[in-house]
């Protein structure tokens, strides 16, 4: 069962790739009109939303933790602060 995971996943993957790369090739300049029709744009659109959804059905079943895309020079949400209680005198 697990290497038809990762074939669906491999599938997904390449699927997306190509998909995200007809886009980029296909895009206009700002101003232009796009090559594409609205209907073909919108249908892509409806593609890549379900690889996103059976990308994370698949991670879901996995039991792997969401993971967003993010900036390396982008600010943490969060902050680890240290907990060390072995200095700690007890007050008895």
């Amino acid at each position: 069962m697990t290497s038809e995971r990762e074939k669906d996943r491999a599938i997904l993957h390449a699927m997306r790739k190509v998909l995200t790369a007809v886009i980029r090739d296909t895009t206009p300049p700002p101003g232009m009109r796009h090559t594409l029709t609205d209907e073909t744009i919108q249908d892509m659109r409806v593609c890549l939303g379900m690889i996103t959804a059976r990308e994370k059905e698949l991670g879901d079943e996995a039991g792997e933790a969401p993971s967003r895309p993010y900036y390396v020079d982008e600010q943490p949400t969060s902050k680890v602060v240290p907990f060390d209680l072995s200095g700690k005198q007890d007050k008895e």
